[in-house]
């Protein structure tokens, strides 16, 4: 009997040891009867998205000479794994789509979030109450009810959340939703005003972290599931528009003592907490006070930033996020807003700001970010609406005096890896050998591998795409974007 059981255990190992060899086999890349499909963007022609070609063959190329320009990809350097790409539906999106016919409507759900009709979009950031993109100024509270018996989200009712729940149905399983505050009711601060920062009053903290509970039962009441949530937008910021202000330390104890414990004790302890939720030059010292506190740091799944740092002329600080991964490798880093701001309906095919994303998506990847949303998924034909005159662009753009819809560069810019890079794809390494051409890889989990490439110079480029000693030429034209899967 011992012996048929020690010749058992003897047999399933090998059958284990054997699978566990055939599936490294298998996990091992190579380009071995592999070819490369290229999509190509390019500024001053009539390529979006267009497939330039899609029979490219890897040759045998041990060692480039110094002259030529490569990418070297090794799919064998695993990084982050990616969680998606989206946008925001904020009340001007929604009530934009509201007004478009219903031709308009379903053209527009598919460009963003079909995969096949469109650019498989799976992120979505929606504010709760109100934000500068909403039409007017609105809580879920009447005046001074400090309990929230009066809480109630009619005014979500009748576009928001039409909308998130059409957008969710097409994404299917892979949807993501989290929510951002703008600013609490103007009774729990400080400046008794929604707008112009001010602060929280320390006697309203609980009923404060009692009302993102209240806004997620809300939202799930409605068939709509919320992955997660910020703590607070542009914590930093003091706008003409609703803002509040919460330093390092009062975000870390708002989130230890009121809102980690008040989601738990509501069965909400999955919900995924972002802190900071603001621009990439003061991310370090946010993250630093609060994940170096222990109590604070178990409720935080997540760092957040946005791409206007710049605001004084300087360079994006696209390594401070690198930075912050180093350091606290455990947290996931997530992209939540960036835009192009002063919005100009004679820009809307002006093509550095389709670059503009171009540029930070790769930069912040490649800084180990795993998911990246931006910022208004729709706005009409001025910009808006927006209750403050703070008019931006968006990647589409709906005119509401003639019905049809605008694509703008910036759209087809976020699909070279929306489209093409799936949930659980596993960032590789990507390196270029010129400092004109910028790339990022991700593999994906069936295996084939996406690399994006953007040519930042005025010059056509020829390069070769090495994977070990394997190797395809390849043609980038000026300021062009390309997407190579293979």
């Amino acid at each position: 009997m011992n012996k048929f059981i020690l010749f058992s255990l003897l047999l399933l190992s090998i059958t284990a040891f054997s699978q566990i060899k055939k599936q490294s086999k298998t996990e091992a890349y190579t380009t071995k009867n592999k070819s490369v499909v290229v999509f190509t963007s390019a500024d001053s022609t009539t390529f979006r998205l267009s497939k330039t070609n899609s029979d490219l063959k890897f040759v045998e190329m041990k060692q480039p000479l110094e002259t030529q320009v490569c990418i070297f990809v090794n799919p064998d350097k695993k990084f982050q794994t990616f969680l998606g790409i989206g946008g925001a539906i904020t009340d001007a999106s929604a009530e934009v789509f509201a007004k478009l016919s219903l031709e308009k409507q379903t053209e527009f759900i598919n460009a963003y979030y079909s995969k096949d009709k469109g650019i498989g979009y799976s992120l979505i950031r929606t504010n709760m109450s109100s934000c500068d993109f909403s039409s007017d100024m609105y809580d879920y509270v009447t005046e001074g009810d400090k309990s929230l018996n009066s809480f109630n989200i009619e005014h979500d009712k009748k576009f928001k959340i039409p909308l998130i729940k059409k957008a969710m149905e097409t994404i299917g399983k892979n949807a993501n939703l989290y929510i951002s505050p703008w600013s609490p009711p103007a009774f729990m601060k400080d400046n008794n005003s929604k707008l112009e920062g001010g602060k929280l009053l320390p006697e309203y903290h609980q009923s404060w972290a009692n009302y993102y509970v209240k806004y997620i039962n809300a939202l799930q009441k409605e068939g709509i599931p919320v992955w997660g949530l910020t703590i607070q937008n542009e914590p930093m910021a003091k706008q003409r528009w609703e803002s509040c202000i919460f330093s390092a330390e009062e975000e870390r104890d708002f989130l230890k003592n009121y809102l980690g414990p008040t989601l738990t004790k509501a069965g909400l302890g999955d919900k995924k907490i972002t802190i900071w939720d603001h621009n990439r030059d003061l991310i370090s010292q946010r993250v630093c006070t609060i994940l170096s506190d222990k109590k604070a740091s178990k409720y935080v799944w997540g760092i957040g930033f946005h791409w206007y740092e710049n605001w004084s002329g300087g360079e994006m600080m696209y390594d401070n996020v690198g930075k912050v991964n180093a350091m606290f490798p455990s947290k996931n880093l997530l992209f939540t807003e960036g835009c192009v701001e002063k919005f100009d309906a004679n820009k809307y095919q002006l093509w550095k700001n389709g670059e503009r994303y171009g540029k930070s998506m790769i930069n912040d990847f490649n800084n180990g970010t795993v998911g990246w949303t931006d910022w208004n998924i729709l706005l009409d034909q001025n910009g808006g609406p927006n209750h403050v005159g703070n008019f931006c662009f968006a990647p589409i753009h709906g005119d509401l005096s003639t019905g049809e819809l605008t694509y703008t560069p910036s759209y087809y810019f976020i699909a070279h890896f929306s489209k093409f890079i799936n949930k659980g794809a596993k960032r590789i390494s990507s390196i270029a050998s010129r400092s004109q051409l910028l790339t990022t890889s991700f593999q994906n989990p069936d295996g084939k591998v996406v690399t994006v490439v953007m040519n930042q110079s005025n010059n056509k480029i020829t390069y070769n795409l090495c994977v070990g000693t394997s190797a395809t030429e390849i043609t980038i034209l000026p300021h062009a974007i390309q997407t190579l899967v293979y």
